[in-house]
């Protein structure tokens, strides 16, 4: 039987060509992502049902909420549950976090949610090595509770002015390698990552198995970062558009121990550029 070379090696050409391109052509973010309850806040404070029924339309059924919006965590339940929609996180401030603990924990579970987020460290001027330490201590004592009386885990969202230069890297790092991996995990929070001139990616990579939320948010080109950790929310822009290398992140994301990813945009054009964050996640392939 005679084999016919040239009809062997333009299957394989062809076959290697199309396995190639559906390699390249594999999605990158092929879920729906949550949303964080902040980027609604404005409609949320007016109707909450009738801004759960806007988020419902959009495919959104994984919620971030920071504020109960005049309700009881029960009554933000039913309406959750009424959509067919959940919430993964609970976040609350510092003070609470660490004074209404049991409060804290009883809303989350009420709420159906795993984790417990806390956003911002109060401090006044530059976040220094003893604000650093306070904030392991109080941490490590918040997450411990959270974990044994509810069993919630506790995370800390980057705010950018953890980024001060300490030792071999930052305070950022310090608060991490200091806190107890069993009581405290991390949300990363893109922007506020990359404007004190850090690398989201690049944190996903250094520990792979902190970080357990993401929220998903780029900004504007041009602007110039600090570690003031503030920025006018009009430099929110939608994903794909501003400075940060997403695809680059979600990869390194896909290799991490991430479950929640959350849009979050705080712009005044949150009503325009959330679906333009939506459309370019689906467009993004790998």
């Amino acid at each position: 039987m005679k084999i016919n070379r040239s009809l062997i090696a333009f299957f394989l050409l062809t076959f290697g060509f199309n396995a190639a391109y559906a390699q390249k052509s594999k999605p990158l973010f092929p879920q729906t992502p949550g949303m964080v309850s902040y980027t609604f806040r404005k409609s949320l404070a007016k109707d909450p049902a009738a801004t759960l029924d806007t988020l419902q339309k959009l495919a959104i059924k994984d919620m971030e909420f920071s504020n109960l919006f005049g309700k009881t965590a029960a009554e933000l339940r039913k309406l959750l549950d009424e959509r067919g929609m959940k919430c993964s996180s609970f976040g609350v401030n510092y003070a609470d976090a660490l004074d209404k603990t049991k409060e804290v924990g009883e809303n989350a579970k009420t709420l159906g949610a795993k984790f417990v987020r806390v956003a911002w460290v109060p401090h006044k001027g530059p976040f220094t090595l003893e604000m650093a330490e306070k904030t392991v201590a109080d941490f490590n004592k918040i997450g411990k509770q959270l974990k044994d009386e509810f069993g919630l885990t506790f995370c800390y969202h980057n705010h950018g002015y953890e980024f001060e230069k300490h030792e071999d890297g930052t305070l950022m790092d310090y608060i991490i390698q200091k806190t107890d991996p069993q009581y405290v995990s991390f949300e990363l929070d893109l922007l506020w990552a990359f404007f004190p001139g850090g690398d989201p990616a690049g944190l996903l990579e250094k520990y792979p198995k902190r970080f357990k939320l993401m929220h998903m948010k780029d900004l504007k080109k041009g602007v110039e970062g600090n570690l003031s950790g503030g920025t006018p929310v009009e430099n929110d822009v939608a994903l794909g558009t501003g400075q940060l290398d997403i695809p680059k992140i979600l990869k390194a994301a896909k290799k991490s121990a991430i479950e929640h990813y959350y849009i979050e945009d705080e712009s005044p054009s949150y009503a325009t550029q959330v679906p333009q964050t939506m459309a370019y996640l689906k467009s993004l392939t790998y």
